[in-house]
């Protein structure tokens, strides 16, 4: 994995960039450390959810589902 940073030019709503800079100012953190903790963050839970769909499909091409028992289980559990 390269250590090599690079640099991303991004334009930023008004509001976004206001918010932005109120955090600043709250933690006296850089911009660009917000930024990229925002990022890293975003990253990562769209990577995880992406993962799980693709789990979910190769589950269900494999034929791979609930029986109508277990999902009225879960709905009686649950009171739906």
């Amino acid at each position: 994995m390269s250590t090599v940073e690079k640099i991303l030019n991004v334009r930023l709503p008004a509001d976004l960039h206001g918010q932005l800079e109120q955090l600043v100012q709250a933690t006296g953190c850089t911009k660009s450390f917000l930024t990229v903790e925002a990022l890293k963050s975003y990253v990562s839970q769209e990577q995880w959810q992406i993962a799980d769909i693709q789990a979910g499909l190769q589950e269900a091409d494999q034929g791979d589902f609930a029986t109508v028992d277990e999902v009225s289980t879960v709905f009686a559990k649950y009171g739906h």
